[in-house]
């Protein structure tokens, strides 16, 4: 989707007013499609300002007519717009748009006055208004059979006059859903009222959907989708994820802003929108108010497992309750917030258990055995399925981590270990890139080297000046993801370094300043006709990584000093991530076409053997200084 996102964003929202949605009966896409006529679908359409219409789609309809149909219903310019699907723009063929999937208008020239009334529905073109009910789920999955039985509860408790509690803490709108006997059972996320979407209910507004979000690589209102595919790729609730699923939803609770400003323009209007529906689970604290050492091995090797399938950026003790089981001080851990998962780059992850002796101790056989039968393409597959509208470059990023953890339990590593290869440290006050992104680094060149001298390796090599942030000149080219052209997060380029210093310095820290040696390179000898992580670090020193255009400090107390004391997540705890800088991408991997990225993916795994021998040796290097140390201590 080619979009300009350079432009100050100011929004307005059309508000979809319902005909009486509460006097009908819950309505599931699977019911939806039992009364429709044959080849006909129903799809929900949200316009890049939140507004969302639920309008039935028959062989005859293309891109222009739904525009229409949008236009008559809810008054809203459609000129200049295109009708996005994923990754997917599209035009006259509408065949790949299954019944009840959600699409989005966006503005291809963004370009609005804060000064456009809020408009609702004209009523001229009455077929074109919103029939459907008050709660719809979206696709028609069958791993979400627990919620559609919850959506009916709540409407239930609707009708019974029964409203949702908004959620006070952090810094999107989310509401707490009951049922009739007021019990909170679900959490809804609206994807318009995300931190600095259109109609976020706290201030922090500024963005259209579908721009860079807090994390560059998750686009403003795609966290929804997120939290269900993290739900769905738990498969057989080995980490615990409560079930969620993406469904239209209609209330007067939510919120809506007036203009840019954030200000709250109405309140009693029944209001639709699209959001992640989570259940919600009753537990008596989160991870933070909790002593970690008591904490099951097991589960935190469940969660971490999961954490490293799907890179996720936000795993703090905040999204992770806690629900005691009543005997021996035991605990069971829930984990929640997957919204800043499967990033479209390789982000620097936040892994909070890291740090956590669970996380040192080896995967036990069944773990290994779980990891062992992860298929990364039939988890590509599954999504594609669920949730047609994520983007291909989370599935490569998918795909890419769990073969990394695979090899990586094979080769004996253990959870933190792989944890600190997936993540970025600072150095001198500069982010290098992780051992995960030097392995992919190296990748690439190894795929550029083996194309012919043609006009397609020319491409690859501008391509290379983007991937590897190279060449910078200094007249102001700084980098910027495919993703966006947007200005308005920070950038950073860096000065030229060994990008496995980081593996250097935590032993080099260790010993005296006199002594310091390059433990990390020197201990394993490289084998014959093998590539070594010594040689991957080697081949990218003298690349000329631009130079940096500002600084990013990291304090003493780590990631867990940005923004963790002054936020909340979902639940009202706090959150790492909140108030991130913006994070630089040294891997790209969508720019690769199908062909490229199955001969970058066979390297890639060539490299991890090697890689991972080194980092055990590496490890074993620091234990061995550890011993030493304290039995010197008098």
């Amino acid at each position: 989707m080619s979009r300009k996102l350079d432009s100050p964003v100011q929004t307005q929202m059309a508000v979809s007013v319902m005909r009486s949605p509460l006097s009908g009966e819950y309505h599931g896409s699977s019911s939806v499609q039992g009364r429709q006529p044959a080849g006909r679908r129903q799809v929900f359409v949200q316009t890049e300002t939140g507004c969302v219409l639920g309008m039935e789609l028959d062989r005859r309809d293309n891109a222009h007519t739904v525009k229409r149909k949008l236009q008559l219903a809810l008054n809203v310019p459609t000129e200049e717009s295109s009708l996005t699907f994923g990754d997917t723009v599209l035009k006259d063929d509408l065949s790949a748009v299954r019944n009840g999937s959600p699409l989005l208008l966006t503005r291809n020239i963004m370009h609005r006055s804060s000064s456009t009334p809020c408009l609702s529905p004209t009523g001229r073109d009455i077929q074109h208004r919103d029939k459907s009910g008050p709660i719809e789920i979206l696709g028609q999955s069958k791993h979400l059979d627990r919620m559609k039985d919850l959506a009916k509860e709540i409407v239930k408790a609707m009708k019974m006059g029964i409203d949702p509690l908004p959620v006070h803490g952090g810094l999107g709108g989310a509401y707490y859903f009951r049922n009739s006997r007021g019990d909170s059972v679900a959490i809804v996320k609206p994807t318009d009222e995300e931190p600095l979407a259109p109609n976020n209910p706290k201030g922090f507004v500024g963005k259209a959907l579908g721009q860079p979000g807090l994390k560059r690589s998750v686009r403003v209102g795609e966290t929804g989708f997120r939290e269900v595919a993290a739900y769905l790729l738990d498969s057989g609730h080995f980490a615990n994820v409560p079930p969620t699923a993406l469904v239209k939803i209609t209330h007067s609770i939510f919120n809506v802003n007036d203009g840019v400003k954030g200000s709250n323009f109405q309140r009693k209007r029944l209001i639709s929108k699209i959001a992640s529906f989570q259940q919600f689970i009753p537990h008596d604290f989160d991870a933070s108010d909790h002593g970690t050492s008591s904490f099951p091995v097991a589960a935190v090797h469940r969660i971490g497992i999961l954490d490293i399938r799907i890179l996720n950026t936000d795993r703090h003790a905040g999204n992770l309750l806690v629900r005691k089981l009543g005997k021996f001080d035991q605990v069971e851990l829930i984990p929640i917030d997957h919204g800043l998962c499967l990033p479209e780059t390789l982000e620097d992850p936040y892994f909070e258990w890291i740090h956590w002796p669970q996380a040192s101790i080896p995967f036990s056989a069944d773990e290994l055995d779980y990891i062992a039968n992860l298929d990364p393409g039939r988890d590509c597959e599954m999504l594609r399925m669920e949730l047609p509208m994520i983007r291909e470059a989370c599935l490569r990023v998918l795909e890419l981590c769990t073969k990394f953890l695979k090899a990586a339990a094979t080769s004996g590593l253990c959870l933190a270990e792989i944890g600190e290869m997936m993540t970025r440290e600072f150095c001198h006050g500069e982010e290098e890139p992780s051992e995960l992104e030097v392995i992919c680094l190296e990748a690439m060149k190894m795929l550029a080297e083996k194309e012919e001298p043609s006009s397609r390796r020319t491409e690859l090599g501008d391509r290379e000046e983007i991937q590897f942030d190279l060449d910078c000149d200094e007249a102001g080219s700084d980098f910027s993801p495919k993703i966006s052209d947007d200005d308005l997060l920070s950038r950073a380029c860096f000065q030229p370094r060994n990008p496995l210093s980081k593996l250097e310095e935590t032993i080099e820290e260790e010993e005296e300043e006199s002594d310091r040696e390059d433990v990390g390179l020197v201990t394993v000898p490289p084998q014959e006709g093998k590539p070594t992580i010594s040689k991957i670090s080697t081949s990218l020193r003298n690349s000329q990584l631009d130079k940096k255009d500002q600084k990013h400090q990291k304090s003493s107390a780590g990631k867990v000093d940005i923004g963790y004391f002054g936020n909340s997540s979902t639940y009202g705890h706090m959150s790492a991530n909140e108030e991130l800088p913006a994070s630089i991408s040294f891997v790209k991997l969508v720019d690769m076409t199908e062909d490229e990225w199955k001969v970058f993916v066979k390297k890639f795994k060539e490299l991890l053997k090697p890689a991972f021998a080194e980092r055990k040796s590496v490890t074993s290097a620091q234990r061995q200084i550890q011993r030493l140390g304290t039995s010197c201590q008098f």
